[in-house]
C-alpha cells in the first residue's frame, strides 16, 4: 500500500493531465496527453528576486525597515512584470506532452482548465535542453528546422509537475 502523500501526488498529476486533455478536446484536438506541468517564461523567478533585492535596498535607504519591506514587494512585482513583458509569453503556463506534440496553454491554476492555446509544437524535429538552476529547471524547446526557441522555467516544487514534463520530453 502506498503512503497517502504518494496517492495525493499521483492524483494531482492525473488531474493536471485531465485538465489539459479537456482543453484539447474543447479545441477539437484528438491527442493523448501523457504528462502535464506548470511553467513560467524563462527568467521570471530571477528577475523577481533581483527586483525584490534592489527594491528592498532602495526602500531601506529611504524609509528604514518599513521602506525595505515596501521596496521588496514593489521590486519583486516590478521584476516579474519586466520578465513578462520581455518574454511575449503568459506569466503562467500549463504544458501538455503527447507522443507527437508539446502544447503550451495560458493558465495560472493547476486545477482549472487553461485559457488560450499559446503554442503547439511537433516533437519531431524538436531538440529539448534542460538546465538546472538553484530553484528552477530551465526547459528549452528548439525547432531544429527554424532554430526557434521557446524557453521556460519550471519550479522545483513537486506540485507543479514540471519534472514530469521534462522526463516525458527527455
Amino acid at each position: 500500500m502506498t503512503p497517502a502523500s504518494d496517492r495525493l501526488v499521483s492524483m494531482s498529476e492525473e488531474a493536471m493531465v485531465e485538465i489539459i486533455q479537456q482543453a484539447l478536446r474543447d479545441r477539437g484536438i484528438e491527442d493523448e496527453v501523457v504528462a502535464a506541468g506548470q511553467f513560467m517564461p524563462r527568467g521570471r523567478t530571477g528577475k523577481a528576486f533581483l527586483g525584490g533585492f534592489i527594491g528592498s535596498e532602495v526602500g531601506g535607504d529611504l524609509g528604514g525597515n518599513l521602506g525595505s519591506a515596501v521596496g521588496l514587494a514593489a521590486g519583486y512585482m516590478a521584476g516579474q512584470h519586466s520578465s513578462d513583458s520581455a518574454s511575449g509569453l503568459p506569466p503562467y503556463m500549463l504544458l501538455g506532452v503527447s507522443a507527437t506534440q508539446v502544447y503550451g496553454f495560458a493558465g495560472r491554476s493547476r486545477r482549472e482548465e487553461p485559457t488560450d492555446l499559446v503554442f503547439q509544437v511537433p516533437r519531431e524535429g524538436l531538440t529539448v535542453k534542460v538546465h538546472a538552476r538553484v530553484n528552477v529547471r530551465i526547459l528549452e524547446l528548439i525547432d531544429e528546422a527554424t532554430d526557434s526557441h521557446i524557453e521556460l522555467e519550471g519550479n522545483r516544487i513537486p506540485v507543479t509537475h514540471s519534472k514530469d514534463v521534462i522526463h516525458a520530453l527527455v
